[in-house]
């Protein structure tokens, strides 16, 4: 017997985004291409919301 549920589920749509940012081990922050700290630029924080570091816990986010 199969769930009701499964009957309905969808997988998640997964969006393709280019995230300007990298992680840089050395300083434990996301940083942009040019070297800046992510979390100062107010514009890429306005379109993207944080700047959730891709080493660890997804939810840690850079101040």
């Amino acid at each position: 017997m199969q769930p009701f549920a499964l009957n309905y589920a969808r997988p998640a749509v997964e969006l393709e985004a280019a995230i300007p940012y990298v992680y840089d081990a050395g300083l434990q922050l996301n940083v942009l291409r040019d070297g800046r700290v992510a979390a100062c630029d107010f514009a890429l924080l306005r379109e993207f919301g944080t700047t959730t570091s891709t080493a660890g816990s997804k939810t840690h986010f850079d101040d």
